[in-house]
């Protein structure tokens, strides 16, 4: 495994790294066997993987952070060994659509994620997903920065969602220094973030990307005829989208894996790594086989101006992300 700077914020991440989506939500990924996830996460760990990303939304209405406790009781006595990303302002318990950023939300939900996660300190604290400026509240600032004085949070982070909700947030947070690491959803079928990749570079910010294997079209396993769960976030499009996506992660597949990139999946996040901004791809399977798959990407090489070109001209739209 090789290792990027964090932006400007000291900390060396693991070009891959892990997110823990699956792990805490029962009504999207169904459920999960602790032992199982348990070995999960030792396995990234033992693959070199040192960045992990949850949040407290990865629960159920009965539960937050479900995923919380499953990676701080799995990272055990390792935990210095890594770096935590967890988020702020989304609850299944206070109905997810909900946003509240503001500083008595902040200061309670750091300290249930602290207790969750095990930890005294969490490295980057996600705004998670705020759509509009105006639900930002202004006290939240001071509370940012008396969670630092106190060491419970180092950086903060912006998760950003939907690109017509929240670039013109994303750039001026980067260029007045609010943030220190942005996430964003980048693939090689959802490429709209790349001018704001771009200028986050320029001013500093880690990166984190995510959903970069396109919710399972890029791992290379779906067919055409595939039917997914009811509920499940795949289930959302037509069988004609569903039909679109897998023929050109199949096209993909023939431009792009070869001898050191053994499967699409490694070729999808390779692809991401390769774009010298990022600082993480975060893989978000549950499956360790499918994990250390993502990891080998690490290590393979660069693609070539030839091959880039040939996945540039297979881009012909976006997909939008889960």
């Amino acid at each position: 495994m090789k290792y990027r700077p964090l932006g400007r914020t000291g900390l060396n991440v693991s070009e891959v790294s892990l997110g823990t989506w699956a792990f805490g939500s029962p009504s999207i990924y169904g459920s999960v066997d602790s032992d199982a996830a348990h070995r999960a996460i030792r396995g990234a760990l033992d693959a070199g993987i040192n960045f992990f990303d949850t949040a407290p939304l990865y629960g159920t209405s009965e539960a937050d952070g479900i995923a919380e406790g499953v990676l701080g009781k799995a990272l055990g006595g390792d935990r210095d060994k890594v770096c935590i990303a967890t988020k702020f302002g989304r609850y299944h318990s206070r109905g997810h659509t909900n946003e509240l950023f503001d500083a008595k939300t902040l200061t309670w939900s750091v300290e249930q994620s602290l207790q969750r996660l095990s930890t005294d300190h969490i490295d980057v604290l996600f705004f998670h997903s705020p759509t509009h400026p105006n639900n930002i509240k202004d006290d939240v600032w001071t509370a940012f920065d008396a969670l630092k004085s106190s060491g419970k949070v180092r950086f903060t982070g912006l998760s950003c969602g939907f690109i017509t909700d929240t670039a013109d947030m994303t750039r001026a947070w980067a260029d007045t220094g609010k943030i220190a690491v942005a996430q964003v959803a980048y693939s090689l079928t959802y490429r709209e973030w790349e001018p704001i990749i771009q200028h986050l570079g320029e001013k500093g910010v880690g990166i984190v990307a995510r959903e970069s294997l396109a919710n399972g079209f890029l791992a290379g396993v779906f067919k055409q005829d595939i039917v997914f769960p009811e509920g499940s976030l795949n289930s959302r499009y037509p069988r004609e989208e569903i039909v679109e996506r897998v023929e050109l992660a199949d096209r993909y597949k023939e431009v792009l894996v070869r001898g050191d990139v053994k499967s699409l999946a490694a070729a999808a996040m390779r692809w991401v790594i390769d774009n010298p901004n990022i600082s993480t791809v975060l893989s978000g399977s549950r499956k360790l086989e499918e994990i250390l798959d993502c990891a080998t990407a690490s290590e393979a090489g660069p693609f070539s101006t030839a091959e880039m070109a040939a996945a540039r001209k297979l881009h012909t739209k976006d997909f939008t992300p889960a």
